[in-house]
C-alpha cells in the first residue's frame, strides 16, 4: 500500500466512525483537535454552526450532526436555478441538499464521497428531506466519476486538505467543469510562512489541518490546472497561522462565449 493509500484509509476510517456516531445520535465534527465523533465538540468554527438559522431549518438533524466543514460553500458558489453542482467529499450531504434546493428541479446536485457509511447517511438524509435532484456517488476526489465538462459548479467543504494528491484533485475539478464554470470552496488554508512540518504541529491530517495547502500553493495549483480569476480569502482563524478560507476560481469560457 502506498503512502497516499495509507493516508486515504486513515481518513476514510475516521469519517466512517463519524457517520456511525451520527447514526447513534452523537455529534460529528472536524477541527484542529481531531475531535470527530466527540459528543463534547462544540467548536463554532466548524460544522453546522457556520450556516444560518434558515439553512439549518431546511435540514434533517442527522445532516446537521454530520456537518464537518469550515464554511458554507453553497453561499460562496452563488448557485442558480438549473445548474449542475458537484460537491467533493459530500459527507452526510448537508451541502448537496442545500445545493439541490438552490438549483431547483431543473438542476442537479451530485455528492462524491469515498466513505460508504457517509454515503448511506447522506442518502437517508436526502430521502427524509424529500429532495429528489440530489445524487450521491462513491469514488475518490482524485478521480471524479463524471464526464469532462459536465458540471457548472464545483463546491467542497473542508475536504481538499484531506487529499494526499492535491494536484490530481485540482486537475480533476477543472476537467469536469464546463467552460465558464466556477469553483466555490471552503477549506482550511495555511499562511505562506508556515512549512508543511509547522502545519502538522498545529493539528492532525484527518483533523483538517496538517494537510492544508498554503494560500500561494492553492493559487498556483488552481492556475496550473487551467483555472483563472483565482481568489483565496481568509475568513477566520482555526489555529496559529491557519485559517478557514473561501476559494474561488473560474474555468475560461469557450471562445466566443461569455462566462456564466
Amino acid at each position: 500500500m502506498s503512502a497516499i493509500d495509507e493516508l486515504r484509509e486513515h481518513v476514510r476510517g475516521r469519517y466512517a466512525e463519524a457517520a456511525l456516531a451520527v447514526v447513534r445520535g452523537r455529534n460529528a465534527c472536524c477541527g484542529p483537535n481531531d475531535c470527530c465523533g466527540d459528543v463534547g465538540c462544540t467548536d463554532e468554527r466548524f460544522g453546522a454552526a457556520v450556516y444560518d438559522d434558515a439553512e439549518r431549518r431546511e435540514l434533517p438533524e442527522a445532516a446537521r450532526l454530520a456537518s464537518l466543514g469550515c464554511g458554507n460553500p453553497v453561499a460562496v458558489a452563488e448557485l442558480r436555478k438549473g445548474e449542475t453542482v458537484l460537491d467533493l467529499g459530500s459527507g452526510g450531504g448537508i451541502d448537496v441538499l442545500l445545493s439541490a434546493r438552490r438549483v431547483g428541479p431543473t438542476g442537479v446536485a451530485y455528492g462524491l464521497d469515498m466513505t460508504e457509511e457517509m454515503l448511506a447517511l447522506a442518502r437517508r438524509n436526502a430521502a427524509q428531506s424529500g429532495v429528489t435532484n440530489a445524487h450521491f456517488l462513491v469514488g475518490h476526489i482524485e478521480a471524479i466519476p463524471l464526464p469532462a465538462e459536465s458540471v457548472d459548479v464545483v463546491i467542497s467543504n473542508c475536504v481538499i486538505n484531506l487529499s494526499g494528491d492535491k494536484p490530481a484533485v485540482l486537475g480533476e475539478l477543472a476537467r469536469v467543469l464546463k467552460p465558464g464554470g466556477r469553483v466555490g470552496i471552503s477549506d482550511v488554508v495555511a499562511e505562506d510562512v508556515l512549512s508543511p512540518a509547522e502545519r502538522a504541529e498545529r493539528g492532525s491530517w484527518a483533523g483538517c489541518v496538517a494537510g492544508a495547502l498554503s494560500r500561494t500553493e492553492y493559487v498556483t495549483g488552481l492556475e496550473a490546472a487551467g483555472l483563472e480569476d483565482v481568489e483565496v480569502r481568509f475568513t477566520h482563524p482555526v489555529a496559529d497561522g491557519m485559517h478557514a478560507a473561501i476559494v474561488r476560481a473560474r474555468k475560461p469560457a469557450a471562445p466566443g462565449r461569455a462566462a456564466g
